[in-house]
């Protein structure tokens, strides 16, 4: 493996051996929370998949995953591998990622998108995280079922979007259309653009989006978290197609 990465949590580790994207070296468990259910049941797929495993104590888990989430196990696997850029244009449903700052809701945007058939996705190559492991933390291994590009800058992906005949969806908290009222029927090409809480999208989307909504709110508080906003404008927007 030419770049080595450390994966850390159950459920993120049991995704990527499942998985099978990545290349494998080995695993350590916590040798205090090797009884867990949760964890016999990881070393015992581990094994079957001939992956080799060490019983160590917590401290030296952190020091390879530089993360007390841990939960007891770290698996140290090949670095993640970003996708060709025509996977990215041949699907349906693309999402756009534009100044998502915070890996942990980048990863939790990625497991609804998982969950709601946006398995396409754009990051730009500045203003978003790459696809680290505290990503896959978060997105409970979610990472391992989707395609990622990242090779360029998020004004590009969405002229590239609009020359390829794709319809742009931009949400903002400012956008003039409500996401009720955004109509896409199962044959557009659409891409999803989601912007981050401090900086939203960014004003050339904006202006060569064909929709920019919004999600309409009757409470106080002044906006939603950026996950939970794109999940609910991934369902809306032909989500599962």
């Amino acid at each position: 493996m030419d770049e080595i990465e450390y994966i850390y949590g159950v459920n993120p580790c049991f995704e990527v051996v499942r998985s099978a994207n990545r290349a494998i070296g080995r695993a350590w468990v916590n040798e205090k929370q090797s009884k867990s259910p949760r964890i016999k049941k990881l070393v015992a797929f581990m094994e079957r998949q001939g992956i080799r495993i060490s019983y160590v104590d917590k401290e030296k888990l952190f020091r390879l995953c530089d993360s007390r989430d841990h939960q007891g196990v770290v698996l140290e696997t090949e670095a993640f591998r970003y996708t060709d850029p025509a996977v990215i244009w041949g699907r349906d449903r693309v999402l756009m990622l534009d100044n998502i700052e915070d890996p942990h809701n980048l990863g939790a945007i990625i497991r609804s998108a998982e969950v709601f058939g946006f398995t396409a996705i754009l990051l730009p190559l500045k203003g978003v995280p790459g696809i680290y492991p505290s990503v896959v933390k978060s997105s409970a291994g979610a990472t391992e079922y989707v395609k990622v590009a990242r090779y360029g800058g998020a004004p590009k992906y969405a002229q590239a979007a609009k020359d390829k005949g794709f319809t742009i969806v931009a949400l903002d908290a400012k956008g003039d259309t409500p996401l009720a009222e955004v109509t896409v029927s199962d044959e557009q090409k659409v891409m999803l653009v989601i912007g981050g809480e401090d900086k939203s999208v960014g004003q050339f989307i904006l202006n060569v989006a064909d929709y920019v909504t919004s999600i309409p709110q009757a409470g106080e508080v002044n906006s939603l978290n950026a996950s939970v906003a794109a999940g609910i404008a991934m369902y809306a927007v032909g989500g599962c197609v």
